[in-house]
């Protein structure tokens, strides 16, 4: 493998574990899978505290963390953050790790993925 495809490939392996490692605690999981539950529209801060029954101090750090790692976005509305789960860094994240375990070896059969999500 040439030099700069492997410090390519390595800068990719550091980003998605870094997305992996931010989503990596009970809390921020519960946070993406809310925010995709919601998708398209997102969801402002107090829904989001609301339904998870997380502390604003300790929400405002988890949603920073997951803004950070690029997992969702986030905008203003008036006096309101609207966070919404970002599916384009989610979708970039799931070809990696489907591109290693499903098809190069086939460590696991591409429609088992696609009945897991139905």
């Amino acid at each position: 493998m040439p030099v700069a495809s492997a410090k390519k490939n390595t800068k990719r392996v550091a980003k998605y574990a870094d997305m992996l490692s931010a989503m990596g605690t009970e809390p921020r999981l519960r946070i993406m899978r809310l925010l995709l539950s919601a998708h398209p529209d997102g969801l402002v801060v107090g829904e989001i505290q609301s339904e998870l029954d997380i502390p604003n101090s300790t929400l405002s750090h988890h949603l920073e963390k997951l803004k950070n790692e690029g997992l969702v976005n986030v905008r203003r509305e008036s006096t309101f953050l609207r966070y919404t789960a970002n599916t384009e860094a989610l979708q970039e994240l799931l070809q990696f790790l489907y591109a290693e375990c499903c098809t190069r070896n086939k460590a696991v059969k591409p429609q088992n993925i696609v009945q897991l999500c139905k």
